[in-house]
């Protein structure tokens, strides 16, 4: 795939705090309009990736690429990237209108019309002040000037991850309905699968620091499967199988692998796997854990 179609390309991607390192020899393509989820533990160096795409950070070694270029190249570039940070920071004293006038003044490419809707759609008072607001309506405050830009990519750290049911349900729709108003890709951190699963279509596994999996969801579900076989018969399987996670009890195992083709037929039992059981067998592979 060509850097033009590319939303975030990454080689050899380091990124170290003193001797801590955040992100390790990251290899990463995310295609151009995908909705994506950033998934992995805290500390596995999420945050430190979409702030290295944003350039608030730079690189130890490696690449970035957003959008082509490297992140926060110039003015131009910056005004092609919409940046939600992890609390959806907001401005305690200016009110609603404030926020919107501040984002008119800074963005070019703004467009008042989009966020007078947006405002008007969620509910905000452009009287009221961002401090009195609740959780939910920060979140739409600060999703509001991120879209009212018109950015080619959202940037989403953990946005939703401290709102209730309620409030989440209705920031997760407001972002997939801005998305599609405005044609573009997005990337959303998050450790809740059930949000990923809903909202995204492709997905990047972060663990130690280093990519565990990347690629489309549905290619992901497509290549990986669900194996339950009586005990020590999983021990030994064909070439093009790769075991992500080995689960025993006393009598069955229970392997969640990745195969390139077919499945040979076999008295195995054979299932489905769903996004958060793929996500957590590499999370559990990362980290080490055996189960038995």
């Amino acid at each position: 795939m060509s850097l033009s179609e590319l939303a975030i390309q990454a080689r050899g991607l380091t990124k170290r705090y003193g001797r801590q390192p955040a992100l390790v020899d990251c290899d990463l393509d995310i295609p151009r309009g995908r909705v994506v989820g950033l998934v992995g533990p805290n500390g596995a160096g999420k945050s430190t990736l979409l702030n290295l795409a944003c350039g608030l950070t730079t690189p130890t070694a490696g690449t970035l690429r957003v959008l082509g270029s490297p992140p926060a190249a110039n003015a131009a570039h910056l005004a092609r990237i919409g940046f939600v940070a992890q609390d959806t920071p907001v401005y305690g004293t200016f009110s609603v209108a404030d926020h919107l006038r501040m984002g008119a003044r800074l963005n070019p490419t703004w467009d008042p019309a989009l966020a007078d809707r947006r405002i008007a759609q969620v509910g905000l008072d452009r009287k009221q002040k961002a401090g009195r607001l609740s959780g939910g309506q920060r979140a739409q405050l600060a999703l509001t000037v991120a879209v009212a830009k018109r950015p080619e990519l959202l940037i989403l750290d953990e946005p939703a991850a401290a709102l209730d049911p309620l409030a989440r349900d209705g920031f997760l729709r407001n972002l997939m309905e801005s998305v599609a108003d405005l044609g573009a890709g997005a990337v959303l951190s998050s450790h809740l699968l059930g949000d990923v699963a809903r909202v995204c279509d492709h997905l990047v596994v972060l663990c130690g620091a280093r990519v565990q999996v990347a690629g489309d969801v549905a290619d992901l579900l497509a290549r990986h499967h669900l194996l339950v076989a009586p005990r020590g018969e999983l021990d030994r399987l064909p070439a093009g199988v790769e075991v992500v996670e080995m689960r025993h009890t006393e009598r069955h195992s229970r392997a969640v692998v990745r195969a390139d083709g077919p499945l040979p037929r076999t008295s195995w039992t054979v299932e489905p796997v769903g996004l958060e059981e793929l996500v957590l067998g590499y999370l559990s592979r990362a980290t080490g854990e055996v189960v038995r």
